[in-house]
C-alpha cells in the first residue's frame, strides 16, 4: 500500500471510503449552523478496529472548513474564531464529563506553540503563541473583583530537534512537572492530501499530537499517555506532497481523455490502474529527480500571519471571560 501522507482525519476517511459508504469503527457526521459558512465534519474513531483502518488513534477529529479563510476579511475570520472557541468549550466539557479534568477553580491550559518560527509554512504554532497575552505570571490577582478569569494561560515554543537537540516531548514533560498544567493545547502547522485545504481548514482533536507525522518526520507523540496531561491539539495545514497533487491531477486527466473518443484508449489503461498502482507509479517517476518534494501557496507569509490571529483569538474567546483586550487585528 503506497499511503498519500497527510494529518487531517477527513482526507484519511475519504481516502478509505468512497461512495458514500461505512467503515466499521469509526462515525462520521457533518453540519452547518444557520447562517454560518464553517462547514464542520467529526470524525470519531471509536475502536481498535476504526484506529488501524484510519491509522489514527481512537478520539474525536473535528474539522473546520472555511473555504474563504485566506480571504483579508475580518468579520470573516471573527466568525471562524468564534466556532473554534465553541468547539474548544466543547471538548473541554467532555474531558471535565469524563473526569480527566477536575471541576471547579480556575482551568490551568499551557499552549504550545509547535514547529520551527525560522521556516513560514512551519510557523503556524510560534505564531500564534506570539500572539497569545499570557497571564499565569499574574494569574487571577491582577484581576478586579467579580472579573475573575476563569482560566490561566501560560505557553511555550519548545523549537525543534534541529534546534535544541531535545525531543519536544521531553521539553514538555519538564514544563509540565513544574507548571501542573490540567490541559495542554498544541498548535501545529499540518500536511494535506488535497490543496484544495492549504490554509482553509483546522483541525481539533482530542488525541492529542504527533510531530512531523504529516511530511514522514515522525517524532514522540505529545499525548495524555506520554505526558500526563489531556492533550488538545489545534492545525492548519500548510503543505501537501508533490506526488499528491499530480495523483489529483491524473485523476483529473483520467476523466477528460475517457470523455474523448479519440484518447478514451489511453484514459481506460490509466483508469485500470488501482489507486495504489497510480501512485506509485508517480512516485517511482518523481522521487528520484525531486525527492519527497512537499508544496505551499506563494501567500504563505500572509495566510500564517492571518491564521495565526484567528486561532488565537479562538483561544482567548474559550478561555477568557473578557478577551476584548486580547484581540487583535486580523489584517495589516
Amino acid at each position: 500500500m503506497f499511503e498519500i501522507r497527510t494529518d487531517l482525519a477527513v482526507e484519511e476517511k475519504e481516502n478509505c471510503v468512497s461512495g458514500g459508504g461505512q467503515m466499521p469503527g469509526v462515525s462520521l457526521r457533518e453540519w452547518r449552523k444557520a447562517s454560518s459558512s464553517v462547514k464542520l465534519t467529526e470524525v470519531v474513531i471509536l475502536d481498535e478496529v476504526g484506529a488501524k483502518a484510519m491509522g489514527k488513534p481512537q478520539g474525536t477529529y473535528l474539522t473546520m472548513e472555511a473555504k474563504n479563510l485566506n480571504w483579508q476579511d475580518e468579520d470573516y475570520h471573527r466568525e471562524v474564531s468564534e466556532e473554534l472557541a465553541a468547539q474548544l468549550k466543547r471538548m473541554v466539557k467532555e474531558l471535565k464529563r469524563n473526569h480527566m479534568i477536575a471541576e471547579g477553580g480556575p482551568l490551568n491550559v499551557l499552549a504550545v506553540g509547535l514547529g520551527n518560527p525560522s521556516v513560514t509554512p512551519d510557523a503556524l504554532g510560534p505564531q500564534v503563541l506570539g500572539n497569545l497575552r499570557m497571564n499565569r505570571n499574574s494569574g487571577s490577582i491582577a484581576d478586579p473583583p467579580g472579573k475573575r478569569q476563569p482560566s490561566i494561560l501560560s505557553g511555550i515554543i519548545p523549537g525543534v530537534m534541529a534546534q535544541t537537540g531535545m525531543e519536544t516531548a521531553e521539553i514538555l514533560r519538564g514544563v509540565i512537572h513544574e507548571t501542573e498544567p490540567d490541559l495542554l493545547i498544541a498548535i501545529d502547522a499540518l500536511a494535506a492530501r488535497s490543496i484544495r485545504r492549504l490554509g482553509t481548514t483546522i483541525q481539533l482533536t482530542n488525541t492529542g499530537i504527533q510531530p512531523g507525522s504529516g511530511v514522514g518526520n515522525h517524532r514522540h507523540s505529545l499525548t495524555r499517555d506520554s505526558l500526563g496531561v489531556p492533550v488538545l491539539a489545534v492545525g492548519v495545514p500548510t503543505v501537501v506532497g508533490a506526488a499528491a497533487i499530480v495523483h489529483d491531477t491524473i485523476s483529473t486527466m483520467i476523466q477528460t481523455l475517457s470523455s474523448h473518443m479519440e484518447t478514451r484508449g489511453m484514459g481506460d489503461f490509466l483508469e485500470q490502474l488501482s489507486p495504489d498502482d497510480q501512485y506509485q507509479l508517480i512516485c517511482e517517476l518523481l522521487e528520484p529527480e525531486f525527492g519527497s518534494l512537499y508544496v505551499t501557496p506563494p501567500d504563505i507569509d500572509q495566510t500564517i500571519k492571518r491564521l495565526s490571529y484567528t486561532i488565537s483569538e479562538g483561544i482567548h474567546l474559550a478561555f477568557y471571560e473578557n478577551p476584548q483586550d486580547e484581540r487583535k487585528t486580523f489584517i495589516s
